[in-house]
């Protein structure tokens, strides 16, 4: 049977992608393992590899196609035994019974998984279909049997369906407790999870029940359509720049953020004498590679991300998330930093920052922010946090307020570092002063928490030493 290759999700949240290039073309070979094609996401470019072994068929999707939806048919591969010129991609495939689907291992199941925790989309059918399937979005939340939302993968979906096994009754180990394909041949395997004859209709009934109180949506003020602000400007004074997928999101998350979190701002000064001075005796004393090279040199932002990690660990309550019916509160401190790239920025995310030294801190930021310009980035190396840091000292801005990037819950914005004359023992002096402000979403954290959580972190800045300890 013809294997269809699907446009996979590469991240929970993908909905679309842009099938930028193939790698293979028809009539070539493909061995498991092979890189077939690349995806461009709102955020990166990624490799799509064959887990199957045959020849490439047909190339459904020409290279250069934009917002190809998840799930959409882009390629088929007749395997072994099959002639690539007999494989037509013509005719809907039948639907596959329960007793045709296909049993996989957990092994199996893993070499389907994405790193994002997406799904890479294949199918087995007699007949490739006729082109794409209408797609089914990345993060959907049906309801199971039971009338809760179920969060799943597509592909685990699917399988449900063929199988009538309720998802509601299944433990998702996927991220975030999100069902994923070895979930449920697992389910299946047990037995357990089966919908009954007439609960599927009666789970269908309570639905609309259960969805109607939420059917209007919150009004939101509505911005000038492109022609209203075409028409404030002369024709020939401006260029159209279309919108590409990043700057899309970003406009699209951060209007969310401002109208779904409440936001409130916290500022502070913060004097960075001492930890100028322990900076620069720190880069002094580093080791050196065999080219001579030292092994890391730290810059003041290293400093600021290390001190909001070990701030939250000192403050527990403020390292949650918001959850919609409940906050997520976590073990270690996760800080996301943003990295500005050409039309926009990435945030990638220092992981266990409380327990990371300095170094390690500043070697993996200089990793991050050379693939995040060059737009290699893993989903997984940008997604999740608890807060971010955002640096604009460098550009000489001394304060701002940054927009918190959900589903964080704060977010640091450091201004550049100046001297000022201050107070010390009833006279003036000057000292080095920098000035934070911290973003609070107000659903996880009051007033008095929020300056809690500033105050730790200022301690850690003016007495830096607490950072090596």
């Amino acid at each position: 049977m013809p294997v269809n290759v699907l446009m996979p999700a590469l991240s929970p949240t993908m909905e679309k992608g842009n099938l930028a290039k193939w790698l293979k073309k028809e009539g070539d070979a493909i061995k498991s393992g092979d890189v077939l094609a690349e995806i461009e996401t709102d955020k990166a470019t990624m490799e799509v590899e064959a887990i199957d072994e045959g020849v490439l068929a047909r190339i459904v999707v020409p290279e250069g196609t934009a917002d190809v939806p998840v799930n959409d048919l882009i390629a088929v591969i007749a395997i072994d035994g099959e002639d690539p010129a007999g494989v037509q991609a013509g005719g809907s495939a039948p639907a596959a019974t329960p007793a045709e689907a296909p049993k996989a291992d957990a092994s199996s199941a893993n070499e389907n998984a994405t790193p994002g925790g997406g799904h890479m989309s294949y199918a087995r059918v007699n007949e490739a279909p006729d082109g794409a399937q209408p797609a089914a979005k990345a993060d959907a939340a049906p309801q199971g049997g039971s009338g809760e939302r179920v969060f799943a993968s597509p592909l685990a979906r699917r399988i449900a369906k063929q199988e009538g096994i309720d998802l509601s009754a299944v433990q998702g180990s996927g991220p975030r407790g999100r069902v994923i394909e070895r979930d449920v041949r697992a389910a299946k395997a047990a037995g357990t999870g089966k919908v009954a004859p007439t609960a599927a209709p009666q789970a269908a009934a309570k639905a609309p029940e259960a969805a109607a109180p939420k059917a209007a949506p919150a009004t939101r003020a509505a911005g000038l359509t492109t022609d209203q602000v075409r028409g404030f400007y002369a024709k020939d004074s401006y260029e159209e720049v279309p919108l590409d997928g990043m700057r899309k999101t970003i406009a699209k998350r951060l209007t969310e953020a401002m109208q779904v979190a409440p936001h409130f701002y916290l500022t502070v000064d913060c004097e960075i004498d001492a930890l100028m001075a322990l900076r620069e005796q720190l880069n002094k004393s580093a080791a050196k590679d065999k080219d001579g090279k030292p092994l890391f040199k730290l810059s003041v932002n290293d400093f600021v991300i290390k001190a909001m990690g070990l701030a939250l660990t000192r403050v527990p309550m403020a390292n949650a998330v918001w959850a919609e019916d409940r906050v997520l509160r976590f073990k270690h401190a996760e800080v996301g930093v943003a990295v500005a790239i050409d039309g926009g920025l990435f945030t990638p995310v220092i992981r266990r920052a409380d327990e990371k030294t300095l170094s390690t801190i500043s070697n993996e930021m200089k990793d991050f922010a050379a693939r995040a310009r060059a737009k290699k980035l893993k989903p997984e190396e940008y997604q999740g946090g608890v807060t971010s840091v955002s640096n604009l000292g460098m550009f000489g801005i001394k304060h701002f307020t940054a927009v918190i990037n959900p589903p964080q819950s704060s977010i640091l914005a450091v201004g550049a570092g100046e001297k000022r004359i201050v107070v010390k023992d009833g006279a003036p002096a000057v000292a080095q002063v920098m000035t934070a402000t911290l973003s609070c979403d107000h659903r996880v954290l009051d007033g008095a928490l929020g300056a809690e959580l500033v105050a730790a972190f200022k301690g850690l800045i003016e007495s830096p030493m607490g950072m090596l300890v």
